[in-house]
């Protein structure tokens, strides 16, 4: 079982930057792909990246390919969001989470979810 924590959300300007940190429990963090996610209200949860076990692979929808990106530290079990060229529509909550597979984008394999953290940009 993995237990997820992020942190770094907040309010930025558009343009700006924010990097978001998922740290996870247990010894076994490289067993598992990791991915980041967001819900903005109204609106389902939605893929925003993903980085296989060793990290040598990821994914990113259109939406935010080019601006953020995805890495992992398998030593210090933390997983990391770094998003530049924020733009107002990247407003949502956005979570962390853990699935068995290798890599995965889909919403529906990750087992394990973060709480969230807030990210709000302002026009």
């Amino acid at each position: 079982q993995v237990q997820l924590v992020e942190s770094g959300g907040g309010l930025v300007q558009a343009g700006g930057s924010l990097r978001l940190s998922c740290a996870a429990s247990g010894r076994t963090f490289s067993r598992y792909a990791m991915g980041w996610f967001r819900q903005a209200p109204g609106k389902e949860r939605e893929f925003v990246a993903a980085i296989s076990r060793s990290g040598d692979i990821t994914f990113y929808p259109d939406s935010v390919k080019g601006r953020f990106t995805i890495s992992r530290d398998n030593a210090k079990n933390t997983v990391t969001l770094q998003m530049n060229s924020l733009k107002p529509e990247d407003t949502a909550v956005y979570y962390c989470a853990a699935s068995t597979w290798e890599v995965v984008t889909t919403r529906d394999e990750y087992t394990y979810w973060g709480q969230g953290t807030q990210v709000t940009v302002s026009s």
